[in-house]
């Protein structure tokens, strides 16, 4: 059991030091990238080896991930495109400690913010809307807790997407294809030089997606256009810009799932029925993104980087909610339509990165403050209808109800944030190095009402820290320790509790990590991590007030490899172990029970092999297993676990001297049906009701596409 009130030395070093022994250092001191592609392809961007690898880390700027105290993960474009994900959200099963099936992406069983632990390129944007994965070039994850890096976060973890950039050499790329939850899929991804002298370079991304999805009767939709332009305006200076737009429509899924107090869950339904489901109801979102980076190498060693972004966010969402009134089936239809259908959000940053050499110590300083002012809109008319009541054995078809003008809106909240950080990683020998990071800050959250007038402000300010230290035994081994303790913002009561719309005091959240990360070769990487994480936590109780009550503990055991085990075979995968548990709860039958729709256990594993006989080909198949959950917060009602299987190939060829790539994926072989994204009835915590709600996991699908570079 890992005790918070002692710095974990010693324990990390004895606990992974076994590692260490049978270990030798890279042969060479520089490593070369090595990321290999078919012969036939022309695709110019290369994957780094898996020990090279590197994420921006923060006010940190960018860091290799084996040299880094934390445990961070990137997905890229590669392996997204190996599976043939669509959808941003889809892509964070592949990471086990990540829970992301739900609107707000969490690592290690805390919950995630809309803003504050979600970024595009550095920069705080929404989290709570749909990304495409044509957008972005890789996908980084931190797990747990780094507000002296970031500011103010709830211990969920950092999620920053990066966006495609363009590239030196032309490329001229068009995908083609078919799905059977899809629909008709054609993009195109063009970039290269502008002029002759290859001041300004360009990326284009076009994508239109559409057809019916699995469930009878449903139609999806998915439109996109970024726009990335580069201009070299001097030797050392640099402007990185993105402008996007995605509109993400999709109708007549099925709704979620709700339980009564005293109501569990069945097994899970067959997704593709419509009867779920209302033809109306579902999800129409459009974003749209600009952000801008000026980066500046002062000398090879200092570097400035200042970055913005402009982001609006707008929602409709008209989807339906089953809530399960007895265990015989019975169960009323609503939906609700109050909650801000616009977001939007101006985050700023500013950092300056350098090294220095005092002979004896060397340190890497980094400094910067970034913030963001982000908005709620919400629907004047909004409100929750009851459609009407059925039971599973029928097939209703409720008429459309008076959904509101979601374009009619007002201003409902403000939040503000601004954080100074200053980081120092102090490198007393090869072996050995002490990382100290800090930041002040200050955050303001205003509420108003439908006549504009400001209903309740919010100020505080305070610090977040952390302590790392790292030993390096051999060049290709890190061994590391890290207390890290965060500021976030109090969470506001739901619609429904006594108090609606009250922030509560800012929470302040506490975490240690030990880890160890270990490169046996160039193009393999394996890390472990084991952690204990606490925050305070809320929920609506039986006197119908939300309030902080109780503590949440999260210990756990993370494992992670990334790489070529042998020249043809790659691994990307691992598996969590998490104990997730409330104390110290004013709610008798709460204390000590594990936390509604958490795990204990979760693994995924994706195995892709290159077929050497035939050059190009490529087979893969993906295993994803997910423990069984509790349903309500005495832990009465459990779902059970279950395990997907996805099975594809990829092959790579020339046709008329033109490199073409041919994709066939198979997801759920199995048809397995479950139940996914089981959360509290309120994001913040427990309902006083208890009420549960999920989701219906997605059937058997099939898609194949073509893509031409020419």
């Amino acid at each position: 059991m890992l005790n918070c009130k002692i710095t974990p030395i010693a324990s990390g070093l004895l606990t992974f030091s076994c590692l260490a022994a049978p270990l030798s250092a890279h042969a060479d001191d520089t490593i070369t990238v090595t990321a290999s592609a078919p012969a036939q392809s022309s695709f110019p961007e290369q994957e780094p080896a898996a020990a090279e690898k590197k994420a921006t880390i923060g006010s940190l700027g960018q860091r290799e991930l084996i040299d880094v105290p934390w445990s961070v993960q990137t997905l890229s474009k590669k392996v997204i495109d190996q599976q043939q994900i669509k959808d941003v959200k889809d892509v964070y099963r592949y990471i086990p400690s990540v829970q992301g099936e739900g609107v707000r992406p969490q690592t290690r069983g805390m919950q995630g913010s809309v803003v504050q632990n979600h970024m595009i390129d550095g920069l705080n944007a929404v989290s709570t809307t749909e990304y495409p994965t044509e957008q972005f070039q890789n996908i980084d994850v931190l797990s747990g807790i780094a507000g002296s890096l970031y500011g103010p976060a709830n211990p969920a973890g950092m999620f920053n997407l990066v966006s495609k950039r363009p590239l030196d050499t032309p490329l001229h790329r068009v995908t083609v294809g078919q799905g059977t939850g899809s629909g008709t899929l054609a993009s195109m991804d063009f970039s290269g030089p502008v002029d002759a002298g290859d001041r300004v370079k360009y990326r284009l991304n076009l994508m239109n997606d559409e057809g019916h999805s699995y469930t009878t009767d449903s139609h999806v939709r998915r439109q996109y256009a970024g726009l990335g332009l580069d201009f070299q305006l001097t030797d050392k200076t640099v402007l990185e810009s993105n402008f996007s737009y995605y509109h993400y429509y999709e109708k007549g899924m099925p709704g979620s799932f709700a339980l009564a107090k005293g109501v569990q869950f069945p097994s899970a339904f067959d997704p593709t029925n419509s009867k779920y489901g209302q033809s109306y109801a579902g999800h129409d979102d459009e974003t749209t993104t600009a952000d801008m980076h000026i980066k500046h190498d002062f000398d090879g060693n200092w570097m400035l980087d200042l970055g913005a972004l402009h982001q609006v966010a707008d929602r409709e969402s008209t989807a339906v909610t089953n809530t399960l009134t007895d265990n015989r089936g019975h169960y009323t239809t609503t939906t609700s339509n109050s909650a801000a259908s616009r977001f939007t959000i101006n985050s700023y940053l500013a950092n300056l990165t350098g090294s220095i050499d005092s002979g004896w110590l060397t340190q890497d300083i980094a400094t910067g403050m970034r913030g963001f002012v982000w908005k709620n809109y919400n629907p004047r008319n909004g409100g929750t209808f009851t459609l009407g009541h059925s039971s599973l054995d029928q097939h209703p078809d409720y008429p459309r109800p008076p959904y509101p003008d979601f374009t009619n809106r007002y201003h409902s909240a403000t939040t503000t944030q601004h954080a100074f950080l200053l980081s120092d990683t102090l490198h007393f020998t090869p072996q050995w190095s002490l990382l100290l990071s800090g930041s002040e800050n200050l955050f303001t959250v205003s509420n108003y009402n439908k006549s504009g007038h400001e209903t309740s402000r919010q100020k505080d300010n305070g610090m977040s820290g952390s302590t790392s230290l790292m030993y390096k035994p051999v060049e290709n081994v890190t061994l590391y320790t890290t207390w890290a303790d965060s500021l976030q913002q109090g969470d506001t009561a739901p619609a429904g509790a006594s108090n609606a719309g009250h922030v509560l005091e800012p929470y302040r959240s506490h975490q240690v990590e030990v880890g160890a990360k270990y490169a046996p070769v160039k193009d393999l990487l394996l890390t472990a991590a084991l952690f204990e994480a606490k925050r305070p936590f809320a929920y609506t109780n039986d006197n119908g007030e939300f309030a902080q009550d109780g503590t949440q503990k999260n210990r756990g055991l993370e494992l992670m490899a990334d790489g070529h085990i042998t020249e043809n075979l790659r691994v990307l995968g691992g598996a969590a172990w998490l104990d997730p548990m409330l104390h110290n709860t004013a709610a008798s039958n709460a204390d000590g029970k594990q936390v509604v729709g958490l795990p204990r256990f979760t693994s995924n594993v994706l195995a892709v092999y290159s077929i050497e006989q035939v050059q190009g080909l490529d087979v893969d198949a993906n295993v994803h297993y997910v423990g069984r959950r509790a349903t309500d917060n005495a832990n009465d009602t459990w779902v059970g676990s279950y395990t997907t299987v996805d099975i594809g190939s990829r092959y790579a060829t020339r046709l008329w001297n033109t490199p073409t790539t041919f994709r066939f994926d198979i997801t759920n072989l199995t048809d397995r049906r479950y139940w996914t994204n089981i959360v509290p009835g309120a994001l913040t915590g427990y309902t006083g009701a208890g009420a549960a709600s999920a989701q219906l996991g997605a059937p058997r699908q099939a898609q194949i596409s073509v893509q031409v570079d020419f």
